[in-house]
């Protein structure tokens, strides 16, 4: 892996540094030290109720299947059938 510098920053006096921009769309980072350097791993979070489907791979790849089909012009419509579906309120 290449690095690249892209800004350089100095800590405000409670230490903190502004990413701005470099942060969009991060929730969180992880910070690790390595040989003197800070490394910041960038975090997004998920919905509590879609975890389920990064725990199970084979339901992961099947969606990035259908995603990646679809992207090739794959699929074809169906139709609507919303008329199969279950009112859960």
């Amino acid at each position: 892996m290449s690095s690249k510098q892209l800004k350089s920053v100095r800590p405000d006096s409670k230490g903190r540094i502004l990413l701005g921009a470099l942060a969009k769309g991060v929730s969180s980072y992880t910070i690790t030290k390595d040989h003197g350097r800070l490394i910041l791993e960038p975090n997004v979070e998920i919905p509590a109720q879609e975890k389920w489907l990064w725990e199970n791979k084979q339901a992961l790849q099947r969606v990035k299947k259908g995603l990646q089909d679809s992207a090739d012009g794959k699929i074809k419509s169906r139709g609507n059938f919303k008329k199969f579906a279950e009112d859960k309120k």
